[in-house]
């Protein structure tokens, strides 16, 4: 079988997830998958199996990882040529054993190092290890030559080199992209697409990635800069989630049938699935082509560039889509801490989660006091503990260029919820005499980052290469003391283009709706979501400090006399009347931001419980 020519006439159904199903039976991910072709190859047999039988008319080999560099780490160097042979053996001898046509792909993957010019190993001994690994697969019988999951068109460029001098087998590449639609090292679908098929594979497409939806948005963009290729597409069953020390993706079989009719009609001529999938997701891919009505090649049509450029260059944050979906969002203020050690911090933030958290809010330096930058708190968060994080971002201290390239550095990090404060002035913390000048007010910030850099532009015009894609929240008083100065600065901060408002802590459930109905009686309908502030009582000191010492802040008689009355308990009833405030503001409130005092995070965690029970 030829596989150009059976393109030519119909829309071929790849495989699945190998490491997702070996894992399944028990391989740790620390194991070296590819030895299982020697050491266990019933295993990798059975996987083949379930998945011709789901349908699937090209099964890829279990040699993704079997080059030199990556077969090293286990002390495996020697035996690349023995592991690329027998995974392709045993794929052709379950083909053989199931009586139906399947073409058998011999799967390269990355090297697993940096090549020039980012890393020390240099072009031609990349070519050398992907020739090695080329050569075996091809003189074992494979059918196809599948180059994936590459990330580095220099890398990639050399293995499809090492393809094309090492066997006549037709040439598969495809690349995997992060959640901006850009490679890790920068480059968009439509350069990707373009080097590649100069390159001469010849198919070209993506693996990997995202789920269906970012990899349908990069099929188009490929097919619009590449529309004579022909192109591949195995999407992950969405984006990874780790639940209770698992890893987990949510895009379920039938979800990824819905996509592969989409998928023929962008112009996909292979589809499969990759982390995650399962035989069922191919089996349902296999049935949706099969009873969706065909669309004959020639009139499969390129999608206008505005069409591609038009959809978002990625997903919407957590809070945006449960904001989105009226969702009662619970958001939990945390500080960086003053030190290096971030032991206690995620300790926190894990109880917080556990407790049934959405989103954790790291302050800026609050009270202009030293401590460890917020953004690198948030990265640790994110990556640590998996739960979603909103940076807050002070206008104060800040120039134009600071601003702009912290902006940067907080995207680059993974961050995409900022809340824009003016931020404590530095006269009444650890530096009273640091500067704190600022060019832009906190409105000026949000229209800066709503009408540029999600634009794709700075503050001066010029391009930053792609739009980012931050959710802005901005800062809202529920109790002011000059109601129509506060309804001017809201309306200034939502044509600027704020997204949704944080308040200061309320105590009365009767703030939100009076100040929401001054702003309707002069500006129209009020449609932003509102997380209201609760800053939970400990004690009666506490509470009488909140009350005649802090701006903006009163506190009703009646909670007053009870936390008093509640004396060694007044942690305790403060945790009653946060819940009590919760439930009764939730006609008007899209949710909650908590700000647990003195580090109470168990105290914010009875809080949260009692609430969504």
């Amino acid at each position: 079988m030829n596989l150009l020519e059976i393109l030519n006439q119909k829309t071929v159904i790849a495989d699945g997830a190998m490491g997702t199903m070996l894992h399944a039976r028990g391989v740790s991910f620390d194991k070296c998958f590819d030895e299982l072709n020697l050491t266990n190859p019933a295993a990798v047999a059975d996987v083949h199996r379930e998945y011709i039988e789901a349908g699937a008319e090209l099964i890829i080999t279990n040699t993704f990882g079997a080059n030199r560099f990556k077969l090293s780490k286990h002390g495996l160097h020697h035996d690349v040529a023995a592991i690329n042979r027998a995974g392709v053996e045993l794929a052709k001898r379950v083909v053989a054993a199931s009586f139906k046509e399947v073409l058998i792909a011999g799967d390269v993957g990355p090297l697993g190092v940096r090549i020039a010019p980012y890393g020390r190993v240099k072009l031609e001994e990349a070519r050398e290890a992907f020739a090695e690994q080329i050569q075996a697969l091809a003189e074992a019988g494979a059918d196809v030559i599948i180059i994936e999951t590459m990330s580095d068109l220099y890398e990639i460029q050399e293995a499809i080199k090492a393809a094309k001098e090492n066997s006549s087998l037709p040439i598969i590449a495809s690349v995997t992209f992060t959640r901006d639609d850009r490679t890790l090292l920068g480059d968009d679908p439509a350069k990707v697409a373009h080097r590649l098929a100069e390159a001469g594979a010849d198919v070209i497409g993506v693996n990997c990635s995202g789920g269906p939806s970012q990899l349908l948005r990069i099929l188009k963009q490929m097919r619009q800069a590449e529309p004579n290729a022909k192109f591949w597409v195995k999407p992950n069953a969405g984006w990874p989630e780790q639940v209770s020390g698992r890893i987990m993706y949510p895009a379920d079989a039938d979800y990824f049938g819905e996509y592969a009719v989409q998928f023929r009609q962008a112009g996909a001529n292979i589809m499969g699935g990759c982390c995650g999938t399962t035989p069922q997701h191919i089996a349902v891919m296999k049935k949706a082509l099969a009873t969706a009505p065909a669309i004959p090649v020639a009139e499969i049509s390129i999608v206008d560039e505005d069409e591609v450029t038009a959809e978002p260059a990625e997903q919407p944050t957590q809070l945006a889509q449960r904001l989105a979906n009226k969702q009662f969002s619970i958001c939990v203020e945390m500080d960086p801490p003053r030190g290096l050690s971030t032991h206690k911090l995620l300790a926190g933030a894990s109880l917080l989660q556990d407790s049934g958290a959405d989103i954790i809010n790291v302050a800026d330096s609050p009270l202009a006091r030293m401590r460890m930058s917020a953004w690198a708190v948030c990265e640790v968060v994110q990556r640590q503990i998996g739960v979603e994080t909103t940076l807050h971002f002070p206008t104060r201290g800040r120039n134009l260029l600071r601003v702009q390239g912290d902006l940067l550095a907080a995207h680059a990090l993974g961050i995409r919820n900022v809340f824009v404060v003016m931020g404590d002035p530095t006269s009444i913390g650890d530096y009273p005499e640091a500067t704190d000048n600022y060019d832009l007010v906190p409105s000026g910030l949000v229209k800066l980052i709503k009408q540029g850099f999600n634009m794709g532009v700075d503050h001066s015009g010029t391009s930053i290469g792609q739009p980012t894609n931050f959710f802005v929240g901005s800062a809202l008083n529920l109790c002011p003391q000059d109601m129509d100065t506060e309804v001017k600065n809201l309306h200034r901060k939502i044509k600027a283009g704020a997204d949704f408002f944080l308040t200061q802590p309320i105590y009365r459930p009767d703030d939100g709706p009076k100040l929401i109905e001054a702003y309707e009686a002069k500006h129209g309908k009020f449609d932003k979501p509102i997380l209201a502030g609760i800053l939970p009582l400990v004690s009666a000191k506490h509470a009488n400090f909140l009350h005649n010492e802090v701006p903006g802040i009163s506190i009703p008689d009646e909670a007053r006399a009870r936390i008093e009355a509640a004396g060694e308990s007044g942690a305790k009833v403060g945790v009653e009347l946060a819940v009590e405030l919760i439930q009764s503001i939730k006609g008007w409130a899209s949710g909650i931001y908590m700000m647990p005092q003195f580090h109470r995070y168990d105290q914010a965690s009875e809080i949260i419980v009692a609430v969504k029970e």
